[in-house]
C-alpha cells in the first residue's frame, strides 16, 4: 500500500490522467517562478524611470538616452520613447496643429501601452486554466479508478473491503494531484492579475501625465518649452 505501488498498480487511464497532472503541475510552477521575476523587474523598472522622469531632466536627454539603453527600453520607457517619438514628427509638421500632435502622441502611446500589457498578461491564462481545470481531470480519474474497483468487486462472491481498498486508494491520488496542481495555480493567478493590474494603472497614468505635459508645450515658446517642463515635473514631484 506504499504510494509508489498505488501509483504503479493504476489502471493506464488513471496513471495517464496522474502523468498529465504531474505536467500541469511542473509547468504552473515554472510560470510562477518566470512570473514572478518578471514583474518584479516591471516595477523596479516603472520606478527608476519615473524617477528619471520627474527629476527635471530634459526630456530630449531623456528620451536619446532611452534609445540608447536598448536593455531598459521596455515598460513605461517604451511608453514614453513611443510618445515622445511621435511628438518630434508631428511637432516639425508646419501644419500640425495641438489637436493633431495630442492624438498623434495618445495613440502612438496606446498601442506601446497595450503591448506591454500584453507582456504583462502573458501566461495568466494558462495559470488560470490549470488552476480550474486540474480538480475535474484529478476527479475523472478517481471516479474511473473507483468504478474499476467496483466493476472487479462485482465478478466475485465474497466481497470484503480489503479488496476494494488499493483501487479506490489509487484512484484518489488523482484527486489529490489534481488539488496540488490547482491550489498554487489558482493563488498564483489571483495575486499575479492584482500586481498586472497595478502595474498596468501605473503605466496608464504616467501616459495620460505625458501627454498633459506635452499638451502644455505645445503652448509654450520654444524658449520656455523646457522651463515650464521642470516645473511641471517639480509639481508632480512634490
Amino acid at each position: 500500500m506504499s504510494l509508489f505501488s498505488l501509483v504503479t498498480r493504476a489502471s493506464i487511464l488513471v496513471q495517464l490522467v496522474m502523468l498529465a497532472l504531474l505536467g500541469a503541475s511542473v509547468l504552473s510552477w515554472v510560470i510562477i517562478v518566470v512570473k514572478h521575476k518578471y514583474l518584479k523587474i516591471a516595477r523596479e523598472e516603472a520606478l527608476r524611470f519615473e524617477d528619471q522622469f520627474w527629476s527635471g531632466i530634459n526630456l530630449s536627454d531623456l528620451y536619446t538616452r532611452t534609445k540608447r539603453n536598448t536593455a531598459d527600453r521596455s515598460g513605461m520607457a517604451r511608453i514614453f520613447e513611443a510618445g515622445f517619438a511621435e511628438y518630434i514628427r508631428i511637432h516639425k509638421t508646419a501644419t500640425s496643429t495641438t489637436e493633431m500632435m495630442l492624438a498623434g502622441v495618445q495613440r502612438s502611446m496606446k498601442v506601446a501601452l497595450a503591448r506591454e500589457e500584453d507582456k504583462l498578461d502573458s501566461n495568466l491564462s494558462l495559470l488560470a486554466t490549470i488552476g480550474s481545470i486540474s480538480p475535474y481531470v484529478g476527479l475523472f480519474g478517481t471516479v474511473w479508478g473507483i468504478m474499476r474497483s467496483f466493476t472487479a468487486l462485482g465478478s466475485v462472491q465474497h466481497a470484503s473491503l480489503a479488496m476494494v481498498a488499493p483501487g479506490i486508494a489509487e484512484a484518489l491520488i488523482a484527486t489529490a494531484m489534481g488539488l496540488f496542481a490547482a491550489i498554487p495555480a489558482v493563488i498564483a493567478y489571483n495575486r499575479y492579475s492584482e500586481s498586472v493590474d497595478r502595474i498596468a494603472g501605473a503605466y496608464e497614468n504616467f501616459a495620460e501625465e505625458f501627454a498633459t505635459i506635452l499638451q502644455r508645450q505645445s503652448h509654450q515658446p520654444p524658449e520656455d518649452e523646457q522651463e515650464q517642463t521642470e516645473s511641471d515635473q517639480r509639481e508632480a514631484t512634490v
